[in-house]
């Protein structure tokens, strides 16, 4: 990591690093706390009138809430918990989607010590369902417009539930307003420590059901190095104003941008609307967001409308994005076009910020996920656990101790077990790494597509895709063939004012193949209006997979 000799000692120590013994490591203090690392340092006199949060309702009016403001509503509402019986431990239930609420209720939850259950508004009734049942959660914080439609089953689908707390509440539900003016002059809060749990996130369940990935207060501290540099160590500049469409209940939402914009001490503006390019440049511009993470589908989305800055007031500084790889034309796009600077990151939410960019202190290469980013160990290794050579292709695995790890799937020890491989982490994705310390990615090893000999990564092809005039989004996965085993197929949504036809498909094709290699372009292409999408924000790869399995049958 010798693009850290460009960083003093002080510097380090700003971002959570330091030197021991000739090696840079993150700082985790035994002491660390969510609600300590975020809101609770900015309760002094010059912080407590500061905008914490800017609310911009469906009618278009906007509410802020000062830190001050956010410290009285979570100390209510942590009385009122505590009132109800809980306290360390607890598993707490958060299903408020990107509402003031839910950072509100995060604080509450840390000052009892209790666990935040944090649960995703798009799930359906079964997902949420599973999610409740598994972790046994007795007390939920939710709304009106999703509970709404869960009333008439709840006794018999939640039967763990005994309270339930929102605005406007019916019957014995219990009024969120009403808790947050809780007063107890007898009060005192219980903060947890580094190493006890403080977020139970359940997975999208990509396979089998959700499973529950439990982290400790840690997490934002282990964060906290690779936040500041995948946000160009700029976190800290005067009028700083963060946003993010994704979930606050998952990673990206919350601990890559709600939990990380009050770390710094800075506003975050959200919204329950819905993303689409134009209302988001739109709302970028009202509230002169600065600092966004934006997963890489939302930003090809936003490079849709051509020349931004011809019809929008941006003061965008700083994308940060994950989730998938993200395509060099998207990147060139979001520098050249945007003005951005678009630090890409890489991880999983059982270990994550292993590998990634920081413009300010190393060259961003397009297409490249970064190098390994401080404080992580990161390998690429084949089958038999052997490291692979520069430019060839092996599993991201990190070491069993890696500092931004999980503490463990709730309930489920075999799970568990499936991501050690020897005496490391697993990640089931698959990259390459340059002589520079660059890695690139190649697709995970479950969508790696074997054809006539060959072993083809989808997300090359889908960059080169990306790369055609003509194209907009596009997916890649292998298709049975009984020939060749499988086939590369490409689903293409086209750029506006492109026809779905013979004469472009050919085109694209041929692009591919100029590109790339005769054996990597698509031998079939499939035109879609829209993708599926996975409540993380990707597209939903798999669907397109068992889709396919399934014709195949039949």
């Amino acid at each position: 990591m010798d693009y850290l000799s460009k960083l003093s000692d002080i510097e380090l120590d700003a971002i959570g690093l330091e030197r021991e013994n000739n090696e840079v490591k993150i700082k985790i203090p035994y002491e660390a706390n969510i609600y300590k690392m975020t809101l609770g340092r900015y309760l002094n006199t010059e912080d407590i009138n500061k905008k914490a949060i800017i609310y911009e309702k469906d009618n278009g009016e906007i509410e802020t809430f000062s830190f001050g403001e956010i410290e009285k509503l979570a100390t209510g509402l942590a009385i009122r918990l505590t009132h109800l019986g809980y306290g360390f431990g607890d598993n707490i239930a958060v299903h408020t989607g990107q509402h003031p609420d839910t950072t509100i209720a995060h604080m509450a939850i840390c000052k009892i010590g209790g666990i935040a259950v944090t649960l995703s508004q798009l799930y359906g009734p079964e997902t949420l369902k599973h999610a409740m049942n598994d972790c046994r959660v007795e007390v939920i914080l939710t709304s009106n417009k999703v509970w709404g439609n869960l009333r008439n089953i709840k006794s018999n689908a939640f039967p763990y539930l005994k309270h339930i707390i929102l605005r406007e509440p019916k019957n014995n539900e219990i009024s969120l307003e009403g808790a947050y003016l809780s007063r107890d002059d007898n009060f005192k809060p219980f903060y947890s420590k580094a190493n006890d749990p403080a977020l139970l996130m359940y997975t999208s369940g990509s396979t089998g059901k959700p499973k529950g990935i439990l982290h400790g207060h840690r997490v934002l501290a282990s964060y906290k190095p690779s936040i500041n540099l995948f946000f160009n160590l700029s976190m800290q500049e005067e009028g700083s104003v963060f946003w993010s469409p994704s979930d606050w209940s998952w990673v990206g939402g919350l601990l890559d941008m709600m939990f990380p914009a009050w770390m710094a001490g800075k506003t975050i503006a959200t919204s329950e609307d819905r993303f689409n390019a134009e209302w988001a440049y739109k709302f970028i511009e009202r509230h002169k967001v600065t600092h966004t993470f934006l997963a890489p589908t939302a930003i090809k989305r936003l490079a849709q409308i051509e020349n931004p800055h011809e019809n929008f007031n941006l003061s965008l500084k700083v994308i940060c994005t994950g989730g998938e790889a993200l395509a060099s034309e998207t990147l060139e796009w979001a520098e050249n076009s945007l003005g951005v600077i678009c630090n890409e990151f890489y991880g999983m939410t059982e270990v994550n910020h292993l590998v990634g960019n920081c413009k300010a202190l190393f060259p961003r290469k397009p297409g490249s996920m970064g190098k390994v980013y401080p404080g992580h160990k990161v390998f690429l290794v084949d089958e038999k656990l052997n490291p692979v050579d520069c430019g060839s292709t092996g599993e991201i695995v990190t070491t069993a101790d890696s500092p931004t790890r999980f503490l463990g799937y709730f309930n489920n020890k075999d799970k568990e077990e499936e991501m050690k491989l020897g005496p490391y982490l697993r990640t089931h994705d698959l990259a390459s790494r340059d002589r520079k310390g660059y890695f690139w990615y190649k697709g995970r090893s479950d969508d790696l597509i074997k054809s006539s000999g060959f072993r083809i990564g989808p997300t090359e092809i889908e960059d080169s895709l990306l790369s055609h005039y003509a194209v907009a989004e596009a997916a890649v996965i292998g298709k049975p063939d009984p020939d060749r085993g499988s086939i590369v197929k490409a689903f293409i949504k086209l750029r506006k004012n492109y026809k779905a036809d013979n004469v472009i498909s050919k085109k694209i094709t041929a692009f591919v193949k100029e590109n790339l290699a005769a054996y990597k372009a698509p031998r079939e292409i499939e035109f879609v209006e829209n993708f599926r999408m996975t409540s993380s924000g990707k597209i939903n790869r798999r669907v397109l997979r068992e889709r396919e399995e399934r014709k195949a049958k039949s």
